[in-house]
């Protein structure tokens, strides 16, 4: 069928011209167009391939209603007062003849992995939104469930720039320092992705006649009021670091050093959908080290006890928990497990953020069968909550807390307790997102 393809830009075509991609990064500044495209795209596969099972997808399925299905949805009244008809949609598909699209999300909204994800076996295309939103490990999972023959398969990612120790820019993209904006990068496709990944980026100037004069004024304001907003979200470059995430500046290693000591076990409790999560707590050559021990949904005490005794030194060293659970403590000391409550009382949470904030952190990488590297994700995912204007409330987001937590409880019970510490977190997070 013949589409008529209103793309923002002729470099956007190749998603269409390229026949031989699985994935398509769709990354650079706001109102380039890449959601619209991505939509154009979406109805295209639906209408022209002769197979397509597909998904919409986000982090949190609750947020693709309310976002790039509803796009999706614009795009195709769109279309069908043009040349489409016979497209069916609901608030939970949308059909062509036997191709169909769903919404779908990677995790609950507690944060949890989607246990869905196993169901999409014979799904053969996904437009992930917001992709630098989902950890390497949820990627993973879901890119290996796709093992259809029937139709080729095409993942493709809008996203916002991740900063540069993002996992989708250290696997995908090779980065050059900007020569005018110190601290960001230009992304450009690693030699090695080049066969089976197509990369689009773009600004607003190559959609601007879609684009009114206020907001194009806007957006070029933005250089000289709030220059970091300008680098990252209006010209699409790849930042050192990103504001509103809690920890920075934590690196990635490939194996624990043999030398290094264990200092303390940290878990929080957790069970379905919320994830139980311990690490274990190192020191060497100047640096603490985390090495993840137990992390799932549904997983007993009795588990999360015999996982710490296999560490070495596991049976001795403090194993610090969330002090929610005292029986789950007990039970703990009862099989060997050296097990203590976390602090706790007014200002433990901000105190335990500021503690592990100022140490030069480690996380060994882990390639969990379901939860990848769920550290570091955890790590990735960890913001400050925002209002709805973008603007920081001062607390946590519960996204990426159950692993975060475990380690800033371990951290925490190394030094002093809440009431003889002064606790002061306004320079991590009194931030305004625009």
């Amino acid at each position: 069928m013949e589409l008529a393809l209103k793309v923002p830009h002729e470099t956007h075509l190749e998603l269409w011209n390229n026949t031989k991609w699985r994935y398509a990064f769709l990354l650079g500044g706001r109102g380039n167009g890449r959601s619209g495209t991505a939509s154009r795209y979406t109805i295209s596969q639906l209408v022209s391939e002769i197979y397509t099972r597909g998904a919409i997808m986000r982090a949190v399925r609750e947020n693709v209603k309310s976002s790039c299905w509803s796009d999706l949805i614009d795009r195709i009244a769109e279309q069908e007062a043009e040349n489409i008809r016979g497209l069916e949609i609901t608030d939970q598909k949308i059909s062509f003849g036997k191709n169909y699209i769903l919404p779908f999300g990677f995790r609950a909204s507690s944060g949890s992995l989607t246990a869905r994800l196993k169901s999409l076996a014979k799904f053969n295309y996904a437009w992930i939104e917001e992709m630098e939103e989902i950890g390497e490990g949820e990627f993973r999972t879901f890119d290996d469930s796709l093992r259809t023959i029937e139709g080729r398969i095409r993942i493709i990612g809008t996203l916002n720039p991740p900063p540069k120790d993002h996992w989708i820019i250290k696997e995908f993209f090779d980065l050059e320092e900007h020569p005018e904006a110190d601290g960001f990068y230009v992304p450009h496709l690693k030699e090695k992705h080049k066969e089976d990944t197509i990369y689009i980026g773009g600004t607003w100037r190559e959609n601007e006649q879609n684009l009114d004069e206020a907001t194009k004024k806007r957006y070029e304001g933005y250089k000289q009021t709030k220059p970091e907003y300008y680098w990252q979200a209006i010209e699409g470059l790849v930042p050192e670091t990103v504001r509103g995430r809690i920890y920075q500046g934590w690196e990635l290693i490939d194996s624990l050093p043999r030398e290094a000591k264990l200092l303390r076990i940290g878990g929080d409790w957790g069970w379905f959908p919320d994830p139980v999560a311990t690490i274990a707590l190192y020191y060497y050559d100047g640096c603490y080290i985390v090495d993840g021990i137990t992390y799932g949904n549904e997983i007993h005490d009795e588990v999360v006890a015999a996982d710490i005794l296999n560490v070495d030194g596991g049976k001795s060293v403090r194993a610090v928990f969330g002090a929610d659970e005292p029986k789950s403590i007990e039970l703990m000391r009862n099989k060997g497990v050296n097990a203590v409550r976390s602090i706790t009382g007014a200002g433990s949470v901000d105190t335990r953020i500021k503690m592990t904030a100022e140490k030069r952190i480690k996380v060994v990488r882990k390639n969990h069968p379901t939860y990848g590297n769920w550290v570091w994700d955890s790590y990735e995912k960890y913001h400050w909550a925002e209002d709805k204007d973008g603007n920081s409330k001062g607390e946590p987001d519960h996204e990426g807390s159950d692993a975060l937590d475990a380690v800033s409880y371990a951290i925490a019970d190394l030094t002093e307790k809440p009431a003889s510490v002064s606790v002061s977190t306004s320079k991590y997070k009194g931030y305004n997102k625009r």
